[in-house]
């Protein structure tokens, strides 16, 4: 569905260009921003580059295992149909570690595998469980400490200080996480006075 929003969008943009007789400003824009996201690419890659590497440190040393036992507790509180042993656990954990980094690039292959191993636990259903629906909630909001990314794009632009919006992503994301699981446990104890599982 998304793929026909997108071709339907740039569609509409070149009918309207060429209505408005700017089809040589798009052009130039198509060039441009073309050249400019390979030179975006690139800067970001030596960021995520360093910050995976840091976090393939981490494994290594075993903080990464000290860091989930840490989160553990609160995992298990957020998860209780998932039992503490089970692998879903693992991935969980690391994919909040990693959007807490600001790793949005590493998170989301440990968020894939950690909604397998949930749908493993549901018997394969089609439908959400419980774990599946917190898990994307604590997901979309996004919890984060450093936003890697972003200061990779300020400093990639030359902002003046590229690391102030370290406050203010904090703030957003803490509210946005709060707000997810408040949603999240008064939808799921509503549908559990309905008696829908």
């Amino acid at each position: 569905m998304i793929n026909y929003i997108w071709v339907a969008m740039t569609i509409i943009g070149f009918v309207f260009a060429a209505i408005n007789g700017t089809m040589k400003e798009v052009n130039e824009a198509i060039f441009s921003s073309a050249n400019e996201a390979v030179t975006l690419c690139i800067g970001l890659i030596s960021i995520l580059v360093f910050w995976l590497g840091m976090m393939r440190i981490a494994q290594e040393t075993g903080l990464l295992a000290k860091l989930s036992s840490l989160f553990k507790p609160i995992i298990m509180k957020l998860f209780p149909d998932v039992p503490s042993d089970h692998p879903a656990v693992g991935y969980m954990v690391s994919n909040i570690i990693a959007n807490m980094l600001g790793l949005g690039n590493a998170a989301t292959p440990l968020g894939i595998k950690a909604m397998e191993q949930l749908k493993q636990l549901n018997g394969g259903k089609t439908s959400a469980s419980r774990s599946m629906i917190t898990f994307l909630a604590l997901n979309t909001s996004g919890l984060t400490l450093i936003p890697t990314t972003v200061i990779a794009i300020r400093m990639n632009y030359q902002s003046a200080s590229p690391t102030e919006i370290v406050g203010p992503t904090l703030l957003a994301t803490v509210c946005a996480t709060i707000a997810a699981i408040a949603l999240d446990r008064f939808f799921y104890k509503r549908r559990s006075r309905k008696g829908v599982k």
